[in-house]
Protein backbone atom coordinates (compact mmCIF):
# COMPACT_ATOMS: atom_id res chain seq x y z
CA UNK A 1 0.00 0.00 0.00
CA UNK A 2 1.56 3.43 -0.76
CA UNK A 3 1.50 6.14 1.53
CA UNK A 4 -0.91 8.12 -0.16
CA UNK A 5 -3.25 5.61 0.00
CA UNK A 6 -2.40 4.83 3.59
CA UNK A 7 -2.77 8.54 4.25
CA UNK A 8 -5.47 8.94 2.50
CA UNK A 9 -7.54 6.05 4.71
CA UNK A 10 -6.97 7.86 7.81
CA UNK A 11 -7.39 10.95 7.27
CA UNK A 12 -11.21 9.32 6.22
CA UNK A 13 -11.76 8.13 8.74
CA UNK A 14 -9.85 11.12 11.55
CA UNK A 15 -12.33 14.02 9.36
CA UNK A 16 -15.27 12.05 9.93
CA UNK A 17 -14.32 12.01 13.64
CA UNK A 18 -13.37 15.39 14.12
CA UNK A 19 -16.59 16.20 12.41
CA UNK A 20 -18.32 14.57 15.53
CA UNK A 21 -15.85 16.26 17.91
CA UNK A 22 -16.21 19.56 16.50
CA UNK A 23 -19.75 19.47 16.76
CA UNK A 24 -19.97 17.50 19.86
CA UNK A 25 -17.95 20.17 22.21
CA UNK A 26 -19.40 23.12 20.11
CA UNK A 27 -16.16 24.00 18.15
CA UNK A 28 -15.85 25.36 14.32
CA UNK A 29 -15.37 21.91 12.03
CA UNK A 30 -14.34 24.07 8.99
CA UNK A 31 -11.37 26.02 11.25
CA UNK A 32 -10.13 22.77 12.17
CA UNK A 33 -10.29 21.39 8.49
CA UNK A 34 -7.80 24.72 8.29
CA UNK A 35 -5.66 23.59 10.92
CA UNK A 36 -5.82 20.30 9.50
CA UNK A 37 -4.57 21.43 6.27
CA UNK A 38 -1.79 24.11 7.73
CA UNK A 39 -0.11 21.22 9.50
CA UNK A 40 -0.19 19.12 5.87
CA UNK A 41 1.43 22.23 3.88
CA UNK A 42 4.05 22.76 6.23
CA UNK A 43 7.62 22.70 5.32
CA UNK A 44 8.48 20.61 8.19
CA UNK A 45 7.67 17.24 9.07
CA UNK A 46 6.32 15.58 12.44
CA UNK A 47 6.62 17.46 15.44
CA UNK A 48 8.21 20.49 14.48
CA UNK A 49 6.32 20.67 11.56
CA UNK A 50 3.00 20.81 14.02
CA UNK A 51 4.54 23.43 16.25
CA UNK A 52 5.50 26.09 13.55
CA UNK A 53 1.90 25.33 12.10
CA UNK A 54 0.23 26.13 15.23
CA UNK A 55 2.26 28.86 16.69
CA UNK A 56 2.01 30.30 12.68
CA UNK A 57 -1.84 30.08 13.47
CA UNK A 58 -1.78 31.65 16.40
CA UNK A 59 0.19 34.32 15.17
CA UNK A 60 -2.44 34.69 12.30
CA UNK A 61 -5.14 35.10 15.36
CA UNK A 62 -2.99 37.44 17.00
CA UNK A 63 -2.68 40.01 13.70
CA UNK A 64 -6.30 39.32 12.85
CA UNK A 65 -7.50 40.78 16.72
CA UNK A 66 -5.10 43.83 16.05
CA UNK A 67 -6.75 44.59 12.76
CA UNK A 68 -10.42 44.51 14.27
CA UNK A 69 -9.29 45.57 17.89
CA UNK A 70 -7.94 48.81 15.65
CA UNK A 71 -10.64 49.11 13.48
CA UNK A 72 -13.33 49.67 16.03
CA UNK A 73 -11.57 53.07 16.45
CA UNK A 74 -10.96 54.17 13.09
CA UNK A 75 -13.81 56.01 11.43
CA UNK A 76 -12.21 56.59 8.13
CA UNK A 77 -12.69 53.86 6.24
CA UNK A 78 -9.31 53.94 3.92
CA UNK A 79 -7.24 54.43 6.98
CA UNK A 80 -8.90 50.95 8.12
CA UNK A 81 -7.26 49.45 4.86
CA UNK A 82 -3.77 50.88 5.15
CA UNK A 83 -3.84 49.63 9.00
CA UNK A 84 -4.69 46.38 7.15
CA UNK A 85 -1.99 46.98 4.77
CA UNK A 86 0.88 47.61 7.56
CA UNK A 87 -0.42 44.45 9.90
CA UNK A 88 0.20 42.37 6.51
CA UNK A 89 3.56 44.10 5.95
CA UNK A 90 4.22 42.50 9.82
CA UNK A 91 2.80 39.02 9.40
CA UNK A 92 5.43 38.80 6.89
CA UNK A 93 8.04 40.48 8.54
CA UNK A 94 7.66 37.62 11.30
CA UNK A 95 8.97 35.18 9.08
CA UNK A 96 12.42 36.21 9.87
CA UNK A 97 11.74 34.46 12.93
CA UNK A 98 12.58 30.34 12.47
CA UNK A 99 9.03 29.32 14.74
CA UNK A 100 7.25 32.29 12.55
CA UNK A 101 8.75 31.36 8.83
CA UNK A 102 5.71 29.91 7.50
CA UNK A 103 3.75 32.31 6.41
CA UNK A 104 1.06 30.61 5.35
CA UNK A 105 0.09 29.36 8.55
CA UNK A 106 -0.34 32.96 9.98
CA UNK A 107 -2.60 33.84 6.84
CA UNK A 108 -4.82 30.57 7.65
CA UNK A 109 -4.69 31.51 11.53
CA UNK A 110 -5.68 35.15 10.84
CA UNK A 111 -8.37 34.18 7.84
CA UNK A 112 -9.84 32.13 10.40
CA UNK A 113 -10.58 34.86 12.79
CA UNK A 114 -11.92 37.31 10.28
CA UNK A 115 -14.47 34.27 9.10
CA UNK A 116 -15.00 33.67 12.73
CA UNK A 117 -16.14 37.82 13.62
CA UNK A 118 -13.46 37.65 15.67
CA UNK A 119 -14.63 34.62 18.37
CA UNK A 120 -10.60 34.07 18.54
CA UNK A 121 -11.66 32.03 22.01
CA UNK A 122 -13.35 29.22 19.36
CA UNK A 123 -10.74 29.47 16.85
CA UNK A 124 -7.78 28.88 19.01
CA UNK A 125 -8.97 25.49 19.70
CA UNK A 126 -10.48 24.72 16.80
CA UNK A 127 -7.11 25.51 15.01
CA UNK A 128 -5.12 24.01 17.98
CA UNK A 129 -7.27 20.11 18.10
CA UNK A 130 -7.36 20.20 14.02
CA UNK A 131 -3.66 20.95 13.87
CA UNK A 132 -3.23 17.88 15.52
CA UNK A 133 -5.98 15.69 14.31
CA UNK A 134 -3.79 16.41 10.94
CA UNK A 135 -0.81 15.41 12.66
CA UNK A 136 -2.35 12.25 13.92
CA UNK A 137 -3.80 11.72 10.30
CA UNK A 138 -0.71 11.73 8.55
CA UNK A 139 0.93 9.50 11.53
CA UNK A 140 -1.54 6.94 10.96
CA UNK A 141 -1.25 6.53 7.58
CA UNK A 142 2.14 6.17 7.52
CA UNK A 143 1.76 3.51 10.28
CA UNK A 144 -0.63 1.92 8.26
CA UNK A 145 1.84 1.87 5.48
CA UNK A 146 4.37 0.17 7.48
CA UNK A 147 1.76 -2.71 8.97
CA UNK A 148 0.65 -3.42 5.59
CA UNK A 149 4.26 -3.61 3.88
CA UNK A 150 5.50 -7.07 3.77
CA UNK A 151 8.43 -8.08 6.08
CA UNK A 152 11.85 -8.40 4.41
CA UNK A 153 12.01 -12.00 4.85
CA UNK A 154 8.61 -12.73 3.71
CA UNK A 155 8.38 -12.96 -0.30
CA UNK A 156 5.92 -10.68 -1.82
CA UNK A 157 3.00 -12.13 -3.95
CA UNK A 158 4.91 -11.61 -7.28
CA UNK A 159 7.83 -13.23 -6.13
CA UNK A 160 6.61 -15.92 -4.97
CA UNK A 161 4.67 -16.09 -7.96
CA UNK A 162 8.12 -16.10 -9.80
CA UNK A 163 9.24 -18.92 -7.58
CA UNK A 164 7.00 -21.31 -7.89
CA UNK A 165 7.23 -20.87 -11.55
CA UNK A 166 10.71 -21.60 -11.14
CA UNK A 167 9.90 -24.28 -9.22
CA UNK A 168 7.82 -26.01 -11.41
CA UNK A 169 10.29 -25.35 -14.94
CA UNK A 170 12.90 -27.75 -12.73
CA UNK A 171 10.77 -30.20 -11.93
CA UNK A 172 10.76 -28.82 -7.96
CA UNK A 173 7.47 -28.75 -5.71
CA UNK A 174 7.35 -27.65 -1.99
Amino acid sequence: MSALVAISITTAILSGIWGWVAVSFGLLAWAGFLGCTSFFAAPQEGVKGLLISLITNLSGVFWAMVILTLSDYISLEIIGYVLTGVVTLFMCLQAKQTWLAYIPGTFIGSCATFASNGDWQLVIPSLMLGGLFGFCMKWSGLWLKERCEPKASEPTAPELSRLEESQLDTGKTR
